[in-house]
């Protein structure tokens, strides 16, 4: 077993510094009593409570919140069925090109995406808001459920399912009883991705969103280009926060269901011998 040198906890504290040091630096002066965001003068958390009060940040959370909400869910029941056509449903005409077009947001640049996505909602005629943003993050929300749900159905034992059909279930009650309680753990991290990829999108918002519309991620960068202020601070802690907790959940969940999936298996092995 190989020791962790110093030279890998050197490289691992650099690592970690790049990436997490600046949001540190955030996080604290968020908290800082002065206008000043670079001039420490005392702690406070009056940027928190002007925030609350800012009308037009608080519309815009409330739209970032109702398309990440409402884009998640329709985005895990599609990434589900397609990762279910795609791993159950074996070799069939058109599995490639479904496969392709299902992985390629996983690939295509954003800039990319939001742009083809607004030329075909003016190509529509479909004006531009709540509905458009919705649209765009269930478009390349919904491969990466379908990634999430896939490597769980590739090891699922499905002779649970044939047992259920054996005993008189139909395909869809075997789904529903069986083989959905079993996934839902992979099924609610691919949730918790996609929100908070939406959740957190800006360029592909930028492209779909309205003057009716504006998202927290588009208003922070409007109000940034005019300089940073506390209130920046505060809300951006705030939005580290929501993230983080559901990227631990999603990955805690995905733990649980690895360990629920191995004493699974240990149970049927003890069972078969």
């Amino acid at each position: 077993m190989r020791r962790f040198s110093w030279f890998n906890a050197t490289a691992l504290t650099l690592g970690f510094a790049f990436l997490y040091l600046p949001m540190l630096v955030l996080i604290f002066y968020s908290f800082n009593k002065s206008k000043l965001v670079t001039v420490w003068a005392g702690f406070s958390t009056q940027w928190y409570g002007e925030l609350f009060r800012n009308e037009a940040f608080l519309d815009a959370a409330i739209n970032t919140l109702k398309v990440a909400v409402i884009s998640s869910t329709i985005a895990t029941v599609l990434g589900t069925m397609a990762a279910y056509v795609l791993i159950r449903s074996g070799r069939f005409a058109g599995r490639t090109l479904f496969s392709g077009m299902i992985y390629a947001p996983l690939v295509m640049p954003e800039v990319i995406t939001g742009l083809s996505l607004l030329l075909l909602f003016i190509g529509i005629g479909l004006d531009r808001g709540i509905l458009t943003i919705v649209l765009a993050h269930t478009t390349f929300a919904m491969c990466y459920v379908s990634v999430v749900v896939s490597s769980r159905l590739m090891t699922f034992d499905r002779s649970l399912e044939e047992a259920a059909l054996d005993l008189g279930c139909s395909a869809f009650e075997a789904f529903r009883l069986v083989t959905l309680p079993i996934i839902a753990p992979a099924v609610i991290s691919g949730w918790l991705l996609a929100f908070t990829l939406s959740l957190d999108d800006l360029v592909i918002a930028s492209f779909t969103a309205g003057p009716s519309a504006t998202t927290l991620p588009i208003k922070i960068f409007s109000a940034v280009r005019l300089g940073v202020s506390p209130e920046i601070n505060a809300l951006s802690t705030i939005m580290i926060s929501v993230v983080a907790v559901g990227v631990i959940s999603a990955s805690l969940i995905s733990k649980r269901a690895a360990v629920q999936q191995k004493r699974d298996e240990q149970a049927a092995d003890r069972a078969a011998g």
